[in-house]
């Protein structure tokens, strides 16, 4: 891993430079203030559609359903921008050829991968943070407050969903010189994810296990086998970083 931590001050820099930071925290933070809204005024807005014809019985919207939306707008849409982060992260660089004079230095492959997933997850956290912040605020505004604790601990496992996103996209950036073969391997992983989420013996071992989790600690309930999905989703990350580096270390630049 020689050449680490020069590498990480070079990727960070260029997430502020190239604005991918700024603006992935401006969308998540819209996303964020949104998610609530939604959440309070749908019901009004699905009945003044419907109009004096038909009666529509909905619930009153709770703080639960303000929960339910952001990791719904967040799983989905956050997952698209973790895939836009990570499917030219390596691909590009080995297109334009700049990754072989980088590494023409000596300096590891291990280092010059690390550096770039790190920098993604630096994005992605800090811009979920903004995200929980902006949906938290609103919550208290329209419903009520929710737990300090929860909310902060349902940002850090949102935060690895979406790193998962992005692992499994660095893969293709990896293995390929196209950055869109990297983003098509990005939405392949989502849709059979999304198809294994269906399955109850599966849906607790891939990412969006984490839903049911998040849900329980924003609102500081007791939740059932938590442990299960985040391991699971680390050890994800994990095998993605390895698959990354094995693909990588011997490719011609």
């Amino acid at each position: 891993m020689a050449g680490l931590r020069p590498f990480l001050r070079k990727e960070l820099l260029e997430q502020w430079r190239t604005l991918r930071l700024p603006v992935v925290s401006v969308v998540f933070l819209l996303v964020g203030l949104s998610s609530p809204l939604l959440a309070r005024f749908t019901p009004e807005l699905l009945k003044a559609v419907a109009g004096d014809q038909f009666q529509i019985q909905l619930p009153t919207p709770t703080a639960a359903d303000a929960v339910a939306q952001l990791a719904k707008n967040l799983g989905q849409f956050g997952a698209l921008i973790a895939v836009l982060l990570a499917m030219g992260a390596v691909a590009t660089e080995k297109e334009r050829g700049t990754a072989a004079m980088v590494l023409s230095k000596p300096v590891g492959r291990g280092a010059f991968l690390a550096s770039k997933l790190l920098a993604i997850g630096a994005t992605l956290g800090v811009a979920t943070a903004v995200a929980a912040v902006g949906s938290w605020f609103y919550t208290l505004v329209l419903f009520e407050p929710l737990p300090l604790a929860g909310t902060v601990a349902a940002a850090a496992l949102q935060w690895l969903m979406l790193v998962a996103w992005a692992a499994i996209t660095f893969v293709g950036s990896t293995l390929s010189r196209s950055s869109l073969a990297a983003a098509g391997l990005g939405i392949v992983a989502f849709v059979v994810v999304g198809i294994a989420s269906a399955i109850p013996p599966l849906a607790r071992f891939v990412p969006t296990g984490l839903g049911p989790v998040i849900h329980g600690v924003s609102l500081g309930r007791p939740v059932t086998d938590p442990w299960t999905p985040i391991v699971a989703t680390a050890l994800l990350i994990a095998a993605a970083g390895v698959v990354s580096w094995l693909a990588f270390r011997r490719q011609e630049l």
